[in-house]
């Protein structure tokens, strides 16, 4: 049985191993991406602090300065007082000789951007692209190997063979008595190159092969629709959840700035981590302020408040103990899948893992290669002996 197994695992590793490798590689890069970039880049998260908090309203009035054309429709602040402002904001496309806007492409090129802000001085630290950075090209690698819906599929079904992959390497582990057991709990670092590499497979395969199965089962998330809407119905729960409220439009009201929306969230919960605000798509939309309180489970448990744009009123509170269970399960996904689900603890477990799931592939194939050449050794001599004995 067990020769049906290594073929299973065989020609999977062979036909996904690439892709295996490549997303194991880049998941250990952005492990550590915000300590990293925080690391290198400590100006733009950092600020010295100081006496008063400027208005948010000063804070876009100073982007705008700088970024004529700025549109804020996200602004998030940090309870932490050494911490810069985010603002997300979009930039009008600018017009050809003929007084036209671009094309759509052109457009495009011209959202997604985020300034961080001095929220003590109003200055303009640095315009933020995240899609002109090293991460993101690890982020792309990692999702969709920079191939868009093509590579996101290949990075999908290499995921999900990897599944079968880790279960039959667990299978061809097992040992069958307990001086075998031993001798596949521990690597043999004093043995030769072949055993060594038999053992970095074998033995660090089996003690990383539950963290790369989590890691992988929750990549699917990503990469598969129905694998999210089976989230949902596994749990008897709606994607959607409860819908936000509406503002209650009023003729010719002006709606209210992002201060009187952050006073008003930071009053009904002072204490969180940071108070991340989204500006309404239409006349009829609300402010929603996602925040973090310093009790949440992990990164993704927000609570969020809904805000009405024209009376500054909160129409809903929506904690992260409110929503299905559906949305429950699924926000774990992120955390666990970046293993920052127990912070810095599992952090370290994740790029270890990562590392290590690099490896496999190559010493997988090494070890295939071996045998390859011990079965051609066998009918060499084979054939050897055969003329021989034709000989006498």
């Amino acid at each position: 049985m067990k020769v049906f197994f290594r073929s299973i695992h065989l020609y999977l590793s062979l036909a996904a191993g690439l892709v295996i490798l490549v997303t194991c590689f880049t998941g250990a890069v952005l492990v550590f991406e915000e300590e990293l970039n925080h690391a290198f880049h400590h100006d733009r998260y950092y600020v010295k602090p100081e006496a008063e908090l400027l208005s948010v309203t000063r804070l876009v009035q100073g982007l705008q300065e700088k970024v004529p054309g700025a549109s804020v429709s996200a602004v998030r602040l940090y309870k932490d007082p050494e911490r810069s402002a985010e603002l997300t904001f979009s930039q009008e496309s600018p017009r050809s000789k003929e007084g036209r806007q671009k094309p759509k492409e052109a457009a495009g090129k011209q959202a997604g951007k985020k300034a961080y802000v001095n929220p003590y001085t109003g200055k303009v630290i640095e315009i933020y692209v995240y899609q002109d950075t090293f991460f993101y090209t690890m982020f792309a690698l990692h999702r969709w190997l920079l191939g868009g819906a093509t590579g996101k599929l290949i990075v999908g079904i290499c995921t999900l063979v990897f599944l079968f992959i880790l279960i039959t390497g667990i299978i061809l582990w097992w040992p069958k008595t307990r001086n075998i057991l031993v001798q596949r709990l521990k690597v043999k670092w004093n043995a030769g190159w072949k055993r060594l590499n038999h053992d970095l497979h074998i033995v660090l395969g089996f003690y990383t092969a539950i963290f790369l199965f989590i890691f992988a089962f929750t990549g699917l998330a990503w990469s598969f629709e129905w694998f999210n809407n089976g989230i949902y119905k596994v749990t008897n729960s709606s994607p959607k959840g409860t819908p936000p409220p509406a503002s209650q439009y009023v003729a010719d009201a002006q709606r209210v700035g992002f201060d009187v929306v952050y006073q008003v969230a930071a009053g009904r919960v002072p204490d969180a981590h940071y108070y991340s605000i989204a500006a309404p798509r239409d006349s009829a939309g609300v402010f929603t302020v996602s925040l973090l309180p310093f009790s949440a489970a992990h990164e993704s448990a927000t609570d969020n408040i809904f805000v009405d744009q024209y009376t500054g009123q909160i129409l809903k509170v929506q904690q992260f103990g409110d929503r299905n269970l559906g949305q429950r399960v699924r926000s774990t996904f992120r955390p666990v899948h970046t293993s920052a689900i127990f912070g810095l603890p599992s952090k370290i477990i994740g790029l270890i893992t990562c590392l290590l799931g690099v490896t496999f592939p190559v010493t997988g194939l090494i070890m295939w290669i071996q045998r390859l050449k011990k079965k051609g050794r066998a009918k060499k001599n084979k054939a050897r002996i055969a003329a021989a004995a034709v000989a006498v």
